[in-house]
């Protein structure tokens, strides 16, 4: 996969984009990442990549031209129909789901907007999608386009090595993964359950689902509105409702 970004600071992207399983990816011709300084694209001696907004107001605003020429100069030769994302907060907001959505495509480009936002008609002219990761304001498009490549860039087949592995991540079917363990077997007192060090692999599949549930349950019951269940599942569901309603009554009882 080609990942183009459009940002004014491409030196960020060195740390992140170097490391661990995204270098591995890069390293294995799997990432081809492409970084433009948006200033490459202006045509004043100053290269100027601002301005003053219209209408008044605090902040800069990035300027349409150099980036819709970067753009373009990018999809010159890319596939048509090639996803142009602009990093926003007022953007749609970016989940697994999307993440396996763009990873099935051969080239992707992020718009990395900073200060006050950009010109809205970078928006009309060239973009095809607006993501954000969250509703909170950064200072720029950067982090969120990093975050956003190193999670789509995982359901790349052959980047993570174990095949399926990206399928076992908490949410990829809607449910968050149980507790993880290693060695020692005791740590400070606290023991590793015992069905994992039993060797049975389908009475550990069945506990590590179990507790993906409780845990599911307990920290994000909004997310079991759109699991697909079992009805074994939905028992186990039940049960944990029942559970915490004893403790409830047992609380205001005493």
């Amino acid at each position: 996969m080609r990942i183009d970004v459009m940002t004014l600071f491409p030196a960020m992207f060195d740390g992140p984009m170097t490391e661990s399983m995204l270098w591995k990816a890069r390293d294995r011709g799997l990432l081809d990442l492409h970084l433009h300084d948006i200033r490459t694209f202006t045509t004043d001696k100053h290269r100027t990549a601002d301005d003053i907004p219209y209408g008044g107001g605090g902040g800069m605003i990035m300027k349409a031209a150099p980036i819709v020429a970067g753009v373009e100069s990018v999809l010159a030769d890319a596939p048509p129909g090639t996803p142009v994302l602009l990093m926003t907060p007022q953007g749609r907001v970016f989940s697994h789901q999307i993440a396996r959505e763009l990873a099935q495509y051969e080239r992707l480009v992020f718009i990395c907007g900073r200060y006050e936002g950009i010109d809205d008609r970078v928006r009309q002219l060239v973009v095809t999608d607006e993501l954000s990761i969250g509703d909170y304001v950064l200072t720029g498009g950067e982090l969120p386009a990093m975050v956003m490549i190193d999670a789509l860039i995982r359901h790349v087949p052959g980047v993570l090595g174990a095949e399926g592995a990206a399928e076992a991540d908490s949410h990829a079917d809607g449910i968050l993964e149980g507790p993880h363990f290693t060695r020692p077997p005791v740590f400070r007192g606290l023991s590793v359950p015992d069905v994992l060090q039993e060797g049975n692999h389908a009475k550990v599949a069945r506990w590590r689902r179990e507790q993906g549930l409780r845990r599911t349950w307990a920290q994000r019951p909004d997310l079991l509105m759109r699991a697909e269940l079992t009805e074994d599942e939905q028992y186990l569901l039940a049960t944990f409702a029942d559970e915490d309603a004893a403790v409830l009554a047992q609380a205001n009882a005493g």
